[in-house]
């Protein structure tokens, strides 16, 4: 559990105030979601308005208004005070938390949007809100600007435009900071700690399950919030399904067990691991070449993490690596660069190296600026994650070999999450064990 401190959200919002310019902007907070009936999904806050306020809690509005005076730049509105309401959903801090906690300029009743919208957007030349995602703030915000327009020609005041906060909120996003590469040590080291007791405890017979809950568990005891994702506890051919979350089926000895999972902190930063060891403790051969593949694979595309460096060499570090070594064990043909030009490797290997990570698992940030990749910067988080899928879902490109049985089955793949610094990059979940005789251990 970390302490909050309002003064690393504060800067945050003096940042991105000082890019909006004279725009204002509208950030609304994540509202609950039914699960079935009348039960709830577990609330989980909005990331940018997270970033930005810290305040956790469904169903608020920050406004970053920095063409306003000192003093009525942030203002929020949010569910007040309800003694009878927190009897059966618990606490609220209402407004005046808003003020003395979260450090609101200004802070009302989230009943008295509408009627307050307008008059804080005034004076701004436009308004910034991201159109398509709140559909309960988003007609509030655009009557609030049609009104600005309606009345232009008498008051000769109107924001001009609407246009998107995301992208200065997500460049900002991007870059991690000292308080949020801590707060990923933790996640990384949680779910590092949670891999370790899963390989320790895995034995043929178990189910799937068995080693999902044990594994969350941890999560939990350790003081997470829980999973980051739908936890992937794989065995032998369910491996081969990128997004198996079924975790279901027995363990059989001679099978590997794939596992991607990675826990949530109290402050939604999170950590996002796969290892794939042999749940009986011994490689076979077949098994034991695919596994010395991916694991060159992803530590030749970590040596790629540096300044300057770009996510997309990354990818075709390690993509060369496995398209080299698959031709030397004969499940494909031809020159690798060949084969990577037309795409012939995708049936055993479909999905990119990595993405970046943070507050969202598939954290925001461009990859790509235009026709260029974007340039890895101190403090930008991406996890490197190779792969191998062995099985005949897929057709086999008409020119390559047909998969001998004995690949069937086998599905692999190594991730860590891995920090951009000054020197070239740090491996958040050092901690989970990788190498060929570690899987066996």
């Amino acid at each position: 559990m970390t302490a909050f401190d309002p003064g690393i959200h504060a800067l945050r919002r003096e940042r991105f105030m000082e890019q909006l310019g004279a725009a204002a902007a509208v950030i609304p907070a994540a509202a609950l979601t039914t699960h079935h009936a009348d039960c709830e999904w577990p609330f989980r806050q909005d990331s940018d308005f997270f970033y930005l306020t810290g305040f956790d809690e469904p169903d608020a509005v920050a406004l970053l208004l920095p063409h306003r005076p000192e003093g009525e730049r942030f203002v929020l509105f949010v569910q007040p005070k309800d003694p009878a309401a927190e009897v059966w959903t618990g606490f609220r801090w209402g407004t005046e938390g808003a003020l003395e906690r979260y450090g609101a300029d200004l802070a009302h009743p989230l009943d008295q949007l509408q009627e307050k919208l307008s008059g804080y957007l005034n004076g701004a030349e436009a308004i910034a809100f991201r159109i398509g995602r709140h559909p309960a703030v988003e007609p509030l915000v655009l009557a609030a600007w049609g009104r600005q327009l309606d009345m232009y020609a008498r008051s000769g005041e109107a924001a001009f435009g609407l246009v998107a906060p995301t992208p200065i909120l997500h460049r900002l996003r991007l870059r991690k900071d000292p308080h949020e590469l801590a707060r990923l040590r933790d996640a990384c080291r949680i779910s590092a700690e949670a891999h370790e007791l899963a390989r320790e405890m895995t034995r043929p017979g178990m189910r799937e399950s068995e080693v999902q809950a044990a594994i969350e568990s941890h999560f939990r005891a350790s003081g997470a919030r829980g999973p980051a994702y739908g936890s992937i506890v794989a065995g032998g051919d369910n491996a081969c399904v990128l997004h198996y979350t079924a975790n279901t089926a027995p363990l059989q000895d001679g099978d590997l067990l794939l596992i991607d999972a990675g826990c949530s902190v109290e402050d939604y930063y999170n950590g996002d691991i796969t290892r794939t060891f042999p749940v009986n403790g011994r490689f076979s051969a077949e098994q034991r070449e695919l596994y010395s593949l991916v694991l060159a694979a992803q530590e030749s595309a970590i040596e790629m993490v540096r300044p300057g460096g770009t996510a997309e060499n990354v990818h075709n570090t390690a993509l060369r690596t496995l398209v080299e070594g698959l031709v030397d064990l004969g499940l494909l043909v031809g020159d690798p660069d060949g084969l990577i030009e037309r795409g012939d490797y995708r049936h055993l290997y479909m999905h990119r190296t990595g993405h970046w990570l943070g507050l969202d698992v598939h954290d925001v940030g461009a990859y790509r600026l235009g026709e260029r990749p974007a340039e890895l910067e101190t403090g930008f988080v991406l996890t490197v994650e190779p792969g191998l899928y062995i099985s005949d879902r897929l057709a086999v490109p008409e020119g390559q070999p047909e998969i001998d049985d004995r690949w069937k089955g086998i599905g692999i793949r190594i991730e860590d999450d891995v920090a951009v610094t000054d020197q070239g990059h740090e491996v958040l979940t050092h901690i989970a064990q990788k190498s060929l005789a570690a899987m066996e251990s």
